[in-house]
């Protein structure tokens, strides 16, 4: 984090200091690891704790500072450690992140959303980026009230992107969070239907994900999605310039002629034209991703909207695009067992929206240079947060694996039984799709059946847990602990 002395943590944060005297307090400074988890204090950070419904970050303030925190926020005095004591931790996370954001006047903030693809878009942009400047991003899908502000604690003076994920569960939620990291370019990569349980419909969505572009200055830049309309529209909706990306013929920043190769792998033209972010006339580039599927392209085109922006050109883009490597698990995350069975983990989580995408890349990746088509299975757990559409998205997941030809279905869950249902409605018979209680049925099931050259994805929200199904799959039971 940028240095703050301790005296200039409890003026930003209206706490009062415990523990230490002022003097001392403002010759304290905080220069390590701001963290809510005590296993990740290092020296010279600052522990904040947390009380959350399991464990009160209070009982862990010891721990912090054996590990070298020399102070902590907190909501009642403690006495392993001098201290900050606050009325409210989240509102003072809060001030602190803008604080550091607002003492840091070289810093570009760059705000991303969407129903699906933020955490795989992060990951682009900020290894793009970084090939350039000094670049922050999220560790994971670090993207609420809580991620969001342990994200800009992690910026010092060196840093000159920072990249930040923005979820929503409600309407007000990402407009919150614009406030702890109020950003000069906002992606928005698509309205779905993840967490329509939670909004009550997807117009409603729609309102959320548009906070981004409407905190964003005058001299900002929105980057929208031409091929989603409510992304489209929200040109209106906000101060700051914007551009639309994707396949329409108007996009500034615009795919052609999209390839996959035998691993599912894009290769597109990108046209940018004078009317691009950072662009002064029409340009052109044929970029290749090392990513799994085409759903990634709109993501890239986001990816190098931003980038241009930023001062970077298209050429220097696209070169470091295809060097990119995923920064975050269990996102199309293939790997090549040596018996020849390929596994595409992509059970971070699952909305209508990513299954699709993720069922599209499945049937991509089985097709070979000789014609010959692989075997694929398509693993599929419940998708959460739908609400009353659940039964009938599932439902059409299944109906959609048989129209694509996928080999086999293997829904894992009550939650998800709607798949094998709409499967064999749709024409499947015998054991092409079929419903197992859980994980380890399902993996019983496979590792009896798969044979060289079979491809597998295993794809489902995240509390479904097959992500772990998908580590037992790869032979990569050590992350499962």
């Amino acid at each position: 984090m940028i240095p703050l002395s301790l005296q200039e943590v409890a003026a930003i944060t209206g706490g009062a200091l415990h523990g230490i005297d002022a003097p001392a307090a403002a010759a304290m400074m905080i220069d390590g690891p701001v963290v809510t988890d005590s296993r990740e204090a290092g020296e010279g950070g600052l522990y904040i704790a947390r009380v959350g419904e399991q464990q009160d970050g209070h009982r862990f303030v010891g721990s912090a500072a054996a590990l070298g925190a020399v102070a902590a926020l907190t909501t009642r005095r403690v006495d392993d450690l001098p201290c900050v004591v606050v009325d409210d931790i989240q509102a003072g996370m809060a001030a602190l992140a803008r604080a550091v954001v607002d003492r840091h006047p070289d810093l570009t903030v760059i705000g991303i959303t969407g129903s699906s693809g933020k955490t795989s878009t992060k990951d682009l942009l900020a290894s793009v980026l970084a090939a350039s400047a000094p670049t922050v991003a999220p560790v994971g899908s670090l993207n609420s009230e809580v991620g969001v502000p342990l994200t800009v604690f992690r910026v010092t003076a060196q840093t000159r992107y920072l990249v930040v994920e923005m979820g929503a569960r409600g309407i007000g939620h990402i407009s919150y969070l614009t406030t702890m990291a109020p950003p000069l370019i906002g992606i928005e990569l698509n309205v779905g239907t993840a967490h329509v349980g939670e909004f009550g419909s997807r117009e409603a969505i729609a309102v959320a994900k548009a906070e981004l572009v409407q905190a964003l200055p005058p001299a900002g830049l929105a980057v929208l999605n031409a091929d989603d309309p409510a992304v489209r529209a929200m040109a209106g909706l906000t101060r700051a310039r914007s551009v639309l990306v994707g396949t329409s013929g108007d996009a500034a920043v615009r795919a052609e002629s999209v390839e996959l190769d035998a691993s599912g792998r894009p290769t597109f033209t990108v046209v940018v034209s004078g009317a691009g972010a950072g662009a002064t006339s029409t340009a052109q580039a044929r970029a290749s991703l090392p990513l799994h599927g085409e759903h990634h392209v709109g993501n890239a085109l986001a990816v190098i909207a931003a980038a241009l922006e930023c001062g970077l050109d298209l050429d220097f883009t696209v070169r470091a695009l295809a060097t990119a490597t995923p920064a975050s698990r269990w996102r199309m995350e293939v790997t090549e067992r040596p018996d020849g069975v390929t596994v595409v983990n992509d059970a971070y989580n699952a909305n209508p929206d990513s299954m699709r995408a993720a069922l599209k890349a499945l049937v991509a990746m089985s097709r070979t240079t000789d014609g010959t088509p692989r075997r694929t299975w398509a693993v599929l757990g419940s998708m959460l947060e739908l609400g009353d559409s659940s039964t009938a998205e599932h439902d059409a997941l299944g109906r959609l694996a048989v129209r694509l030809n996928v080999s086999r279905l293997v829904v894992v869950g009550d939650v998800a039984r709607p798949m094998a249902t709409g499967a064999q409605h749709e024409g499947s018979w015998g054991d092409e799709a079929v419903w197992v209680p859980d994980a380890d049925a399902a993996y019983e099931l496979l590792a009896g059946e798969l044979r060289p050259g079979d491809v597998v994805l295993v794809k489902s929200s995240r509390d479904a847990g097959l992500r772990w199904l998908g580590d037992r799959l790869a032979d990569r039971d050590e992350d499962a602990t």
